[in-house]
């Protein structure tokens, strides 16, 4: 099957968010805050999908304050940070939601990914993740991590499923 084809069908997207929704980097002040640097591509994409009612998620190994307030400032409720097991986490979120694995889809960087990437019926990885991630990924982005991979993500599952358009009528011109 496609990935075309199988972003036809999803209705939950998961975003890891080290090397995915960032670029890897993780920064610390002198006193300790954690920060991260986050795209504005990257969130319009994510906005487009919860409007094309897709639900989006975040399933994250580490827990930072920075990932809360970005998820906040997104309007994305779904957020789950210190996740050990992330296709158990996905698992719970489907029967929450109704929904069957071929129905999500993640989008994952490094191996820890693997188990949730295989799990969903739509997988995805940045141009810069793993090799053992790029050669399991339904679709392989050009950009990388934390510079616009995740738009393209979003873009390419909106554009599958006929809502790419819809989407953005409201910022072209009448």
């Amino acid at each position: 099957m496609s990935a075309t084809d199988r972003a036809r069908n999803v209705r939950l997207m998961a975003f890891d968010v080290d090397g995915v929704m960032t670029d890897g980097s993780i920064y610390y002040t002198d006193e300790g805050t954690e920060l991260k640097a986050f795209n504005a591509l990257d969130g319009a994409g994510l906005k487009m999908l919860e409007k094309a009612g897709i639900t989006v998620a975040i399933i994250t190994g580490r827990k930072a304050p920075c990932v809360e307030l970005r998820a906040r400032n997104l309007g994305i409720p779904c957020l789950h940070q210190g996740v050990h097991d992330k296709a158990a986490c996905l698992n719970g979120m489907l029967a929450e939601l109704g929904l069957t694995a071929d129905q999500a889809g993640y989008m994952g960087d490094d191996v820890m990914d693997l188990a949730v990437m295989g799990l969903c019926g739509f997988s995805a990885a940045p141009a810069n993740g793993h090799d053992s991630v790029l050669q399991r990924a339904a679709l392989v982005t050009r950009k990388c991590g934390g510079h616009g991979a995740v738009r393209e993500v979003c873009d390419f599952i909106l554009a599958a499923q006929g809502k790419l358009e819809d989407v953005i009528a409201p910022w072209l011109p009448q």
